[in-house]
């Protein structure tokens, strides 16, 4: 079986994954899920990556492009934190 290739979902999980703020999300929904405090910056691009590859119950991004499932939990989680991101973005201008 060749390798898939990677389309557009594989590219977006990718810039996802070096986008600072999708980094700083999942330190703080890590926080809040273990009780614990993870100081932002803790994830790395590549725990990024780990997270959208466990999640969607995939070996490579590239099989977003050819899993439905893997591409409709990826689009949940990108959902998620877009919401999460539009609400910081609405805390940082109310303070202002």
């Amino acid at each position: 079986m060749s390798e898939l290739k990677g389309g557009h979902l594989a590219r977006s999980a990718a810039m996802l994954c070096q986008d600072p703020d999708f980094r700083r999300y999942l330190d703080r929904a890590q926080s809040v899920k273990g009780n614990v405090n993870i100081p932002d910056g803790t994830h790395t691009e590549e725990d990024a990556r780990d997270l959208i590859t466990t999640a969607c119950q995939i070996s490579s991004r590239a099989e977003l492009d050819h899993n439905v499932r893997a591409a409709t939990k990826f689009r949940q989680i990108k959902a998620h934190f877009q919401r999460w991101q539009s609400r910081q973005v609405r805390r940082e201008a109310a303070t202002q």
